[in-house]
């Protein structure tokens, strides 16, 4: 091979190679920087939703318990007054206390699907907290194996090309798994 010409074995063929590598490193680096943003929206997002879940469980939860309360006053107030009250105030007292617990178990029913969605949400959040770092150390590598590409460039070094690649590599594969979440790393 001729060192002038632009065949492979050439500086000018081995620079045009990283060049191109490092423009396919950049699209890398341009996906997995979406996969990072996505996944922190989406990670965010599903906190925020399962705040407003368990803020409503929560609400949920104080109703059951004041009519819980209240069917006990009024079961307490029959019990102290029940012999000298009136048959229709004790029908009343009667109709009032089944309210106040069927309106406490209609409220406990309630609080259980709020419950499953805020845990939902809980879970979907958890997994983005488990891809983000994924990304986070793929943007990283892929950044890095375009600094040692164009060193390797300027240096001439198909080591350093070689190292380049192997970033890359590594930052891919945590890209991929950033997206696919085969194997939790932290």
């Amino acid at each position: 091979m001729l060192r002038g010409a632009e065949g492979e074995g050439s500086p000018k063929g081995f620079t045009r190679r990283v060049a191109l590598t490092t423009a396919v490193y950049a699209v890398v680096l341009a996906v997995t920087s979406l996969g990072a943003n996505h996944v922190m929206k989406e990670t965010l997002l599903a906190q925020q939703q399962a705040s407003d879940q368990w803020a409503f469980y929560q609400a949920k939860v104080i109703r059951e318990h004041q009519y819980r309360a209240q069917a006990l006053q009024v079961e307490a107030a029959l019990v102290e007054r029940g012999p000298v009250l009136r048959p229709e105030a004790r029908a009343k007292y009667e109709d009032l206390q089944k309210k106040f617990a069927e309106e406490s178990k209609r409220y406990g029913e309630e609080k259980k699907d709020i419950e499953a969605e805020a845990r939902k949400l809980e879970h979907e959040r958890d997994l983005g907290k488990a891809r983000n770092p994924n990304f986070d150390v793929a943007e990283a590598l892929v950044q890095i194996a375009i600094v040692i590409a164009s060193v390797s460039i300027l240096a001439q070094s198909r080591a350093l090309y070689g190292t380049s690649l192997v970033f890359a590599g590594l930052g891919v594969a945590l890209c991929l798994n950033g997206y696919f979440l085969a194997v939790h790393l932290f």
